[in-house]
């Protein structure tokens, strides 16, 4: 199998030339680039399975850069800054980031992060997964594909793992420390409101209201459930 392509996009030429070199030696194929215009051209170019993007950088946001490399292809992006605000956090989730560590950080868990990223890719293009349907929807593991009345649903490359995880165990309650581990395929070390921001994402994507939900539940106290709404009061109105 070849190994991944990874692309880091930074300003510092310190970091940049560090994390090249650390993971080069993982034997990941690596590029770099110092700024958003170079960083588009070496996407385009290298196609790579994993971005590690700088929040602030010359010409642009690695908000907005995050955006505009998800709009062409489902590439995980590992967002890096030295932001330690929770809405900076946030912000990156919603906009498509799979992950996100905060500078000074160590190389030893930036490479743990790289590896169980590419490792839920990997793991979504070997294993033969069947179609999960709900009614109007459908999520294709293979196509990695998810519609309601055959209109297409679009999903970042995490928020489509989290849907795909959940529809797979219909009424099986799950905890946000046990989602970290089960889809972010590692001890997640940050704040567990992460999952809650995805589900919020899922949900007005898939269902148009966070407020009464139809197929997420939140099970107050616990974590989420997947089922089809049953009209019980738990269920209504449910905050994230």
């Amino acid at each position: 199998m070849a190994s991944a392509k990874i692309l880091v996009v930074d300003d510092d030429p310190a970091i940049r030339n560090l994390i090249h070199r650390f993971l080069s030696k993982q034997d990941y194929q690596m590029e770099s680039a110092e700024d958003g215009k170079k960083a588009l051209e070496l996407f385009e170019q290298f196609n790579p399975d994993l971005v590690i993007l700088d929040v602030n950088l010359p010409d642009t946001t690695g908000y907005q850069l995050c955006q505009a490399m998800q709009k062409r292809t489902g590439v995980f992006v590992l967002m890096l800054t030295s932001r330690t605000d929770e809405a900076d956090k946030i912000r990156g989730f919603n906009l498509g980031a799979d992950d996100y560590i905060t500078k000074p950080f160590s190389l030893v868990e930036l490479g743990a992060r790289v590896g169980a990223l590419l490792k839920r890719q990997r793991v979504v293009q070997v294993a033969e997964q069947p179609s999960v349907d709900f009614g109007s929807m459908s999520i294709d593991p293979v196509r990695r594909e998810v519609t309601i009345s055959a209109r297409p649903i679009l999903l970042t490359a995490l928020e489509f793992d989290l849907l795909y995880f959940l529809a797979s165990h219909p009424g099986r309650v799950w905890r946000r420390s046990e989602l970290l581990q089960e889809v972010w395929d590692y001890d997640y070390v940050g704040d567990q409101r992460v999952v809650d921001v995805h589900i919020g994402q899922i949900r007005r994507k898939i269902e148009g209201d966070g407020i009464y939900p139809k197929l997420i539940h939140t099970v107050r106290g616990v974590g989420y459930k997947f089922e089809a709404h049953s009209g019980d009061s738990e269920d209504a109105p449910e905050e994230i």
